[in-house]
């Protein structure tokens, strides 16, 4: 089984620093989906390496695979060049997270020309997996709200949505571990 696994960029939920606590609970709420998926047989998540969940997620994939060692990782861009008016800082990261993953492509071997090469990757992503877990609510929409319409219209594919109740739910979970930890 294979995954496409995308959300909200970092930008998008006031997220600017990785050590922020949203990016804590984002990543705990990804883990128990994935475990839940892995559990179900999923071998392959396929990300873009977009800032903000597409990273985290790969983050919390690197650390998967030491307790399940048949996930693979695949990062695939849409056009050649992505990333390139990053900071630096951000750019240091993308070529890190390009060296860990399994497998890094691009949907178009050409620098950015036409929003067609978004669709282009979004075909590519539709047409290579089995389903898409994507933290998402479309009450708060973002970029995301492309990929979650034409998954919403796709019977053949499952869509999983960590929506802002389970974020909700996860930040409590983290707030009282915290407490706990800060009690004793």
């Amino acid at each position: 089984m294979n995954i496409w696994l995308s959300g909200y960029r970092s930008y998008e939920l006031g997220v600017f620093k990785d050590n922020d606590p949203k990016v804590t609970v984002i990543k705990q709420a990804l883990r128990k989906e994935l475990i839940n998926l892995l559990d179900r047989g999923l071998e392959w998540v396929l990300t873009g390496l977009q800032l903000g969940v597409e990273q985290w997620g790969i983050e919390v994939c690197l650390e998967l695979k030491s307790e399940y060692p048949q996930l693979k990782i695949g990062a695939l861009v849409a056009f050649r060049n992505f990333g390139q008016q990053w900071q630096e800082v951000n750019q240091s990261k993308l070529v890190q997270l390009k060296s860990q993953v399994d497998f890094f492509g691009e949907v178009s071997k050409n620098p950015y020309r036409s929003p067609q090469q978004l669709r282009n990757y979004q075909n590519f992503m539709l047409s290579h997996c089995h389903g898409a877990l994507l933290v998402y609510d479309p009450e708060f929409e973002g970029k995301s709200k492309y990929d979650y319409q034409v998954l919403k219209e796709r019977e053949d594919l499952n869509l999983s949505l960590i929506d802002m109740d389970q974020l909700q739910n996860e930040a409590e979970l983290y707030q009282e571990k915290v407490q706990r930890e800060n009690d004793y």
